[in-house]
C-alpha cells in the first residue's frame, strides 16, 4: 500500500506540466482510426480519457461516454471540454469504477504503455465490456527497427528514462500475446505511422 501511496500525486504531477492547449500526439490519425470503429448510440468507455479531447469527438458522433482517469487535473480539463461529461476517477489498482457488461466498446488511446499492471487492467476491460464488446486501442510501436533506428539516433537513455510516465514497450507480437492471455481471442493489431518497419504506432481492434 506504502508503493502505491506516491502514485497519485506523481500523475497530477505529470498532467499538471501539460499545457492546457497541447493537442494529443497523432491526434488526427487516432481519431480517424477511433470514428472508424464507432456508432451514434453506443455506449464508451474512454479510458485514460485526458483532457477530454477524444471524449469530445465521441460525443460529436452521437456516443455516450464514460469517461475514466487516474487523475483529478486531466478530469477537471475533460469536464471544462464537454460540459456535463459523465467523467470518474479510477484509483491506481482497483476495479474500473463501470459495471459490469456496461458498455459496448473501450476506447484506450495512449494508455496501455503507462500501466503496471497490463494483464490486470485488460482483464477489468474485458468485465465492464458488454458481450460482443470492442476493445479499441492505441500504443507507441518498439519493433527491432525501430529500437535500432533509435540507438543509432542516440535517444535511447531519453526514450528509456526510468523517470519518465511510459512503463510497457510493445511490439506487435507482445501485445497480441496479452491480449490473448485475457481473453480477446479476436484480436487485430497493426502498425502504423512512418515507413514500414519503423512504425509509429500500433492500432487494436480485440474482441
Amino acid at each position: 500500500m506504502a508503493a502505491c501511496a506516491g502514485v497519485e500525486p506523481w500523475r497530477e504531477a505529470v498532467w499538471r506540466a501539460v499545457p492546457e492547449d497541447a493537442v494529443p500526439e497523432r491526434f488526427a490519425e487516432r481519431r480517424r482510426f477511433l470514428l472508424a470503429h464507432v456508432t451514434a448510440g453506443e455506449r464508451i468507455l474512454d479510458l485514460g480519457c485526458g483532457d477530454g479531447a477524444f471524449a469530445a469527438e465521441l460525443v460529436a458522433a452521437g456516443a455516450a461516454v464514460v469517461a475514466v482517469d487516474v487523475a483529478d487535473e486531466a478530469l477537471r480539463r475533460a469536464r471544462e471540454r464537454v460540459p456535463g461529461l459523465d467523467a470518474r476517477l479510477a484509483r491506481e489498482g482497483a476495479p474500473l469504477p463501470v459495471d459490469e457488461d456496461a458498455v459496448d466498446v473501450v476506447w484506450a488511446g495512449e494508455v496501455l504503455e503507462h500501466v503496471a499492471d497490463v494483464v490486470g487492467l485488460l482483464a477489468d476491460v474485458r468485465r465492464v465490456l458488454r458481450w460482443g464488446g470492442t476493445l479499441l486501442a492505441t500504443t507507441p510501436y518498439h519493433g527491432r527497427l525501430s529500437l535500432a533506428a533509435l540507438a543509432l539516433r542516440g535517444g535511447l537513455e531519453r526514450h528509456f528514462d526510468p523517470r519518465a510516465d511510459h512503463l510497457r514497450f510493445f511490439t506487435a507480437r507482445s501485445l497480441r500475446a496479452v491480449l490473448a492471455e485475457t481473453g480477446f481471442a479476436d484480436a487485430e493489431v497493426r502498425a502504423v505511422g512512418g515507413l514500414p518497419g519503423l512504425r509509429a504506432g500500433l492500432h487494436v481492434v480485440a474482441r
